[in-house]
């Protein structure tokens, strides 16, 4: 009998058949994925009794027009949460594979390919996300009672809406497909362990071996294009139409995800430049020197808040706009009662947006946690040559507000980049007062510096709790592990 066929799982041989769910990541992966799931069943069942509330209305009932714009923008929000989960559960499996890389290696050396091992991380992701739709969908239709509840207590009751959706399932299975095809391409490092590597000590690879992927760059690069030519012609379409916005959606959804793509090429400068701001003392030159050392691991955890940033600026600066133009089509004054139903819109969707940046937060969180119990040698190092307790907590917090900083200034700029593409794709046809016959035209973002601020202090924030945990952890590592073997 062959080597594969004799051998026998880790997560079989030592323990429960899913013991490989107490590690590292997983749980947070659940979570992300159960977010995910509660957020689309709350936006679909949101939709329905919209839609219901709607119909049921004797002046706008006979239009589906407004039903089918809040199922539309139900959908996008739903892709966005999608998109943002699918990066961050890549993310993470890329990273629990980087420090699988000695087991890897030890099961190819006996006989596994690379395949079967990659097959079964997939398999892995793939339960993660069930288990976590199976847990978004109780928690979503918790939500989503309590809030019918509430909207029955202070409107009319709609006796016609019932909570059993059938399109709940959408948002459920979507995650657990979404999390599987993560787990998938997060895995494709498998492909490239060598048996050799059983005795090797990297783990990450280095800035230069993950400089030396043309293939990946290029796909990188013609995403950026494509993405970029894209959100030209949705901005230039929408001084003719407002369906510009649809052109530009596809455009920022293709460009972003080629700068995720490119974040190993794209971060590194930025990190060097932003590192400079923090001083020449011991620490910080290591904890920088630990953020450039391995660009792989620096840009998985600087994207996801990119993204968060990106998404909350974004929809704050369209808004924002939206309101300016709103304000100058109706002759420099809004009426009063349209202004507060509008800044309640824009209340409701900055916090539908906000989950998708949960799920961003939860994935630097997660990753750094998985980065400092996959640096147990390194720190122990660290002990090892004399430095502290306390020493080692400031490479931790500092490495962390390295990268946050740096990922927090890419995504405001994007952020007010996108948010003036999609108001302008959305509004720039746009007839404008007194005679109705110029349109809006080209017009400058308005940035509002209320949510600026508010994002920087939530990411200074998130900082310090994504850095609690790692740092409680790094400073348990004695110097004896620094000879340990895996």
């Amino acid at each position: 009998m062959s080597a594969v066929a004799t051998f026998v799982p880790e997560s079989t041989a030592t323990g429960p058949r899913f013991g490989w769910l107490r590690e590292r990541g997983m749980g947070a992966s659940i979570l992300v994925a159960a977010l995910s799931s509660a957020f689309g069943v709350v936006l679909v069942e949101a939709t329905a009794y919209i839609g219901v509330m709607l119909r049921s209305d004797p002046y706008i009932g006979d239009s589906g027009t407004l039903a089918v714009v809040v199922a539309i923008l139900s959908v996008l929000l739903i892709g966005v949460a999608l998109y943002v989960a699918a990066i961050v559960t890549a993310n993470t499996f890329a990273t629990i594979v980087a420090g699988r890389t000695r087991r890897i290696a030890l099961m190819r050396l006996i006989g596994a390919t690379a395949r079967s091992q990659r097959a079964e991380v997939a398999g892995h992701g793939f339960i993660v996300g069930a288990l976590g739709a199976v847990t978004g969908v109780i928690v979503g239709l918790l939500v989503a009672a309590s809030g019918v509840y509430l909207a029955e207590q202070l409107l009319a009751p709609v006796p016609e809406f019932t909570l059993a959706q059938p399109t709940i399932l959408i948002p459920a299975v979507g995650v657990a497909l979404t999390t599987w095809a993560a787990a998938w391409i997060g895995s494709r490092r498998v492909l490239t362990v060598t048996p050799l590597q059983a005795i090797a000590g990297s783990v990450e690879r280095s800035h230069e071996d993950a400089a030396s992927r043309p293939a990946r760059h290029i796909g990188a690069l013609l995403l950026l294009i494509l993405g970029a030519a894209l959100l030209v012609f949705g901005v230039l379409g929408g001084l003719v139409t407002p369906l510009g916005v649809v052109v530009a959606f596809f455009g920022g959804l293709l460009s972003f995800t080629g700068l995720s793509l490119s974040a190993v090429l794209v971060m590194p400068p930025l990190l060097r430049l932003v590192g400079r701001l923090f001083g020449r003392s011991a620490t910080a030159r290591l904890a920088a020197e630990n953020a450039l050392r391995y660009p792989e691991r620096s840009s998985r955890m600087a994207i996801g808040v990119v993204m968060g940033v990106t998404l909350v600026t974004m929809f704050a600066v369209a808004l924002e706009s939206v309101k300016v133009l709103l304000t100058k089509a109706a002759g420099g004054e809004v009426d009063l009662e349209f202004a507060a139903v509008l800044d309640s819109f824009s209340a409701v969707m900055m916090v539908l947006v906000g989950v998708s940046a949960v799920i961003a937060g939860v994935g630097l969180v997660n990753l750094l946690t998985i980065g400092v119990v996959q640096r147990r040698r390194e720190l122990g190092l660290l002990r090892a040559i004399g430095l502290s307790n306390g020493q080692v907590r400031r490479v931790i917090l500092l490495e962390a507000l390295h990268i946050t900083v740096t990922a927090t200034a890419a995504g405001l700029v994007l952020g007010v980049l996108y948010g003036w593409i999609a108001a302008q794709s959305l509004l720039g046809s746009v007839q404008m007062p007194p005679d109705f016959e110029q349109t809006a035209g080209l017009v400058a973002p308005a940035v509002p510096w209320v949510p600026v601020v508010v994002i920087i202090l939530a990411t200074a924030a998130l900082t310090l709790i994504a850095a609690a945990a790692p740092t409680r952890l790094a400073t348990r590592v004695a110097p004896v592990e620094a000879l340990a073997v895996d």
